[in-house]
């Protein structure tokens, strides 16, 4: 208003300004009343425009005056709305903090000042008394939020928690359920539900949940995919050894479809080939396999693919075994299935050849288990001893520990496949249950004599080349010390002389 009243001021300027430069002010007349006035047109333009601006001015300051009880209310409005938030904010800041007391008192306060915000209000409520340990005020709030349905899905939430915190199982599932059914983004409802289903290892049904959960785009296709492989494997499992037909063929799909989606996922490529196996189909098994093996090679795999044939000769199989290996030819794994299948063939001097490749890597009982029987194959007893010496106490490695001592492999219990499920879906990773519980596995050190073979060289403390100092060992057993034969005189100077101990087996 202030702006148009000087643009109205502007122009009534410049207006005079031009009559007067014109040289002729005009004139103008106005009659009213019986009243007559005269006056020039300057001056008549510049009453009008300053009459017409003061009549503006009381309007407006009359107006002012009458929405002053208006423009109060809304001031006291805002503060009210300023202190409410400032109520929500330390509130929610407290039950943060577990000041179970402070928040609370601020809850009352904002829900005595806050108009337009009763679902946060609510919210604030309930976990205010969550913080303060009342649990039927919580349970109270969150039931309240059940009647309103912008705020149902928090208080199935609320309640959800409430139930599972008592141990309430059904309860806390029923909720979840419920919040499931009502929206399409509840993941924390749909991941309640499926630790539900794994712990009850009703892996069908966990299918089912992965399935909807991908549909309304709850979980990444990725990890959608990886749960699904987990879980067809854990189907495969549990149908594995059921006396049903249909059972057994069902557990066939599962760990085949399992083995498709996810070939690096090794327990569902071991149960897929060991069930084609069974139906005879020991090419198909053998296709899985190589497929796994060039994607993650893992232990379990080559000992499944080992005994895909039990009528073949060693060399046979040592020859099936090369094959595998060349499938991932620079993996550790396949290293180590290189010496395999050159000790299966007998060519010590291949092992020996082979087994180089494994120099660098950490000394684990299992790498000094096979160091042992590459070194018995050639001929070096002592050195095989001293590698076992190692392997008794070298770490275990988490991949082998998945072979019982009978050698199945993945031989899981229903809770470890549950959170292998969880595990693998979220990270691409397997775990090592056996491995973590330290149970024994499959043998790594091999059951081979270690005594001293005749002039056999002594080796280093290190492990490294031998010691060429002759022994005698031509006394085996445990003879009386008087009746030991004396040393033969040694070229070198002196040195102390040392005779073989009775054979032993290695533990």
């Amino acid at each position: 208003m202030i702006r148009a009243g000087v643009a109205i001021l502007v122009v009534a300027a410049m207006a005079v300004a031009m009559l007067a430069l014109a040289g002729d002010a005009g004139r103008a007349s106005v009659v009213w009343l019986g009243w007559r006035a005269d006056t020039t047109a300057a001056a008549a333009v510049l009453i009008v425009l300053f009459g017409a601006l003061l009549v503006t001015v009381a309007w407006r300051t009359l107006l002012w005056i009458l929405d002053a009880p208006r423009r109060a209310e809304r001031t006291r409005a805002e503060s009210r709305r300023r202190q409410a938030t400032a109520a929500l904010t330390g509130g929610f800041l407290a039950a943060a903090a577990g000041d179970g007391s402070e928040a609370r008192r601020l809850a009352q306060k904002a829900a005595d000042l806050a108009d337009e915000a009763p679902g946060l209000v609510r919210v604030l409520a309930a976990q205010a008394a969550e913080a303060a340990g009342d649990s039927a005020a919580a349970q109270a709030a969150y039931t309240a939020m059940l009647g309103f349905p912008e705020m149902r899905l928090a208080g199935h939430k609320g309640l959800m928690q409430l139930a599972a915190a008592r141990g309430e199982r059904e309860t806390a599932l029923r909720h979840a359920q419920e919040a499931f059914g009502e929206a399409r983004s509840a993941r924390w409802a749909w991941r309640a539900l499926l630790e539900a289903r794994l712990d009850a290892a009703e892996w069908s049904a966990g299918l089912e949940l992965v399935k909807n959960a991908l549909d309304r785009k709850i979980v990444p296709p990725i990890i959608a995919e990886r749960a699904r492989v987990a879980l067809l494997a854990a189907l495969a499992a549990q149908l594995e050894n059921a006396p049903e037909a249909k059972a057994r063929a069902q557990a066939l799909d599962a760990a085949v479809e399992a083995a498709k989606l996810q070939p690096g996922f090794a327990p569902g490529v071991v149960m897929a080939a060991r069930l084609l196996a069974q139906q005879g189909k020991t090419g198909r098994a053998q296709a899985t396999i190589e497929h796994a093996w060039k994607a993650a090679p893992h232990p379990a795999l080559w000992l499944a693919y080992r005994d895909l044939k039990t009528d073949e000769t060693p060399r046979e199989r040592s020859q099936r075994l090369s094959l595998l290996a060349a499938q991932n030819p620079a993996h550790r794994e396949s290293l180590i299935l290189y010496v395999e299948q050159a000790l299966i063939a007998g060519d010590a001097a291949a092992a020996r050849d082979r087994v180089r490749a494994l120099e660098g890597a950490p000394v684990t009982a299992r790498i000094a288990g096979l160091q042992a029987r590459v070194a018995f194959a050639a001929r070096q007893p002592d050195e095989a001893r001293v590698w076992l010496a190692q392997g008794m106490s070298a770490p275990q490695e988490p991949d082998w520990s998945d072979l019982d001592p009978e050698g199945r492999a993945f031989a899981y219990h229903a809770s470890d496949w549950a959170r292998l499920v969880a595990t693998y879906a979220e990270t691409g990773d397997l775990i090592h249950p056996r491995h973590e519980r330290h149970e024994r596995s499959l043998s790594e050190l091999p059951e081979l004599p270690i005594a001293y073979a005749d002039s056999a060289p002594f080796l280093r403390a290190d492990g490294g080349g031998p010691l060429l100092y002759p022994v005698d060992d031509q006394v085996y057993g445990d003879p009386d010390p008087g009746e030991l034969p004396s040393p033969p005189p040694l070229a070198a100077k002196p040195r102390a002389r040392r005779r073989a101990t009775a054979p032993r087996s290695a533990k």
